[in-house]
């Protein structure tokens, strides 16, 4: 029998199944649900069904397994939700969508039974019970088919009319038990529905959730992904991932909101600043480029005998042009930001620094320079040290942004630790002229042993240090001053707060 309440078909269930492939959380959903209830994993593909198929046909009663009565009755009052409309809007034939709305609808549903709230610990054992007796008598059926077979094969009239007799006993046994099975299921569909009809507030507040959830998180999933990522489209077994971290964590959501802001107004005013480079021309060439094109190949598109032969050559690259050239600059040393993660931090401030963050490391993906974050807090606290685009083309790694953001040690304040772990990465890199970042809303001595060393090493190396203070509440600058080469001071954390920061590296 089947052990699911909506029909699909074997493109609904490769998707789902490309999905579980990538996504841990969707499989830990199904491993965990198996442990409470049987045949859970149908259950999740019902949900997906639900979300993502255009037209939905349910099976017929007698056809579904009784021990998976519940999840048609959970089926048939999300059916009747009013906010299942609007969620199918986002969800129907969206793989990704239907895949995430099904996750976090599944996780929340799960939670209710895991507290008891729709089912009771005895009705979840009276499941396993059907279970057991639908495996029994499926048991009993084989061994029925096998009586039958060994009876036509029968030598002698005897051993016909014996085994004639055992497959007449078992088809008896196998219908009472039938019987019994379906009155039992019968009982407990009936006492479900009840129950289910009481918590239908619940399922509705979780199924609303999930639609708020996922209008929320559509956009700053593709920030995260693309903007603070590798910048190319994830996977959708990724986005699910993404998806769900947003969904659960507000802190995510708030960093996105705020990088986003901060990454736009970073880059715009190093372009306006920047990258308009001084360069010459030293040559004609070939090329497409419709700004850097001689006057006679503009000339021809006066001429309308000559703009299909224009065409064929801009689609070629064969148009005459100037070739330029600039200073090219040289390389550059790694940007490491020093990241304060003390408990006075917390809230706004952790906010905002994060997105200072992340917006150099794409500042620093733009320059081709290497990223390393190290978050510290007090001295008993080990530092958290990530390089963040270290792999090729100096892209972004996700797993890593999504690491550093989510993390925060609390505690006390130490300097000492970070910079030194600064300064052994930058003896270590081929290039000079690095930078090192430090960002703090807090004052901590050092000692003078290791600011003689600091500052030798710091003018040896050739590196810059810039530090920002976060001026709000108690905070000196004396210990700042004593090693670094400009500090800015914050007391409103916006998105244009970090405009010096962005123009000086």
């Amino acid at each position: 029998m089947k052990t699911n309440w909506i029909e699909t078909d074997a493109y609904d269930r490769a998707v789902l199944a490309r999905l579980q492939e990538e996504s841990p959380s969707l499989r830990a959903l199904v491993e965990s649900g198996s442990k409470l209830l049987p045949h859970f994993d149908g259950f999740v593909r019902d949900l997906f069904a639900l979300l993502f198929k255009l037209n939905i046909v349910a099976h017929a009663e007698a056809e579904v397994a009784p021990s998976a009565a519940f999840y048609g009755v959970l089926i048939t009052h999300l059916r009747t939700v009013p906010i299942l409309d609007t969620l199918r809007q986002q969800t129907v034939l969206d793989e990704t969508r239907a895949g995430l709305a099904t996750l976090l609808l599944g996780e929340r549903l799960l939670e209710l039974i895991k507290s008891e709230r729709l089912l009771t610990r005895a009705e979840m054992l009276d499941f396993w019970s059907l279970e057991q007796q639908e495996d029994e008598l499926s048991t009993r059926r084989d061994e029925a088919e096998s009586a039958a077979e060994l009876r036509q094969r029968a030598a002698s009239k005897a051993s016909e009319r014996q085994l004639g007799e055992l497959e007449g006993r078992m088809r008896r046994e196998i219908e009472g038990g039938q019987r019994r099975l379906q009155h039992r299921a019968k009982q407990m569909r009936s006492a479900l529905a009840d129950a289910a009809e009481r918590s239908r507030g619940r399922i509705e507040a979780q199924a609303q959730r999930v639609a708020q959830d996922l209008d929320d998180t559509t956009e700053q999933t593709h920030s995260w992904s693309l903007e603070l990522g590798t910048g190319r489209r994830p996977t959708p077994g990724t986005q699910l991932e993404l998806g769900r971290r947003l969904a659960n964590n507000r802190k995510l959501r708030r960093l996105a909101q705020m990088v986003g802001r901060m990454r736009e107004s970073a880059l715009a005013l190093r372009q306006k600043m920047f990258e308009r480079a001084s360069a010459e021309v030293y040559d004609i060439g070939l090329g497409a480029e419709l700004s850097r094109l001689l006057p006679p190949e503009l000339l021809a598109l006066r001429q309308r005998a000559l703009r299909r032969d224009f065409s064929r050559r801009l689609l070629d690259g064969q148009l005459l042009q100037y070739a330029l050239r600039a200073p090219q600059e040289k390389g550059r040393g790694p940007m490491i930001v020093c990241l304060d993660g003390s408990s006075s931090m917390a809230g706004d401030k952790e906010i905002w620094s994060k997105a200072v963050t992340l917006t150099l490391l794409d500042i620093a993906r733009r320059q081709r320079r290497r990223f390393r974050s190290i978050c510290f807090s007090s001295a008993d606290m080990p530092l958290q040290v990530l390089d963040l685009n270290q792999w090729q083309l100096y892209e972004a790694q996700l797993p890593q942004v999504l690491e550093l953001a989510e993390y925060f040690p609390g505690g006390g304040t130490d300097f000492q630790k970070p910079l030194s772990a600064a300064l052994e990465c930058l003896r270590h890199t081929r290039h000079r002229r690095g930078d090192i970042v430090f960002i703090t809303d807090g004052e901590c001595r050092v000692t003078p042993e290791w600011l003689s060393e600091f500052k030798r090493e710091k003018q040896r190396l050739g590196f810059s240090l810039f530090s920002v203070l976060i001026d709000i509440g108690p905070n000196a600058l004396a210990t700042l001053r004593e090693f670094s080469d400009k500090i800015a001071t914050i007391s409103q954390l916006s998105s244009d707060a970090g405009r010096d920061i962005f123009l000086k590296l």
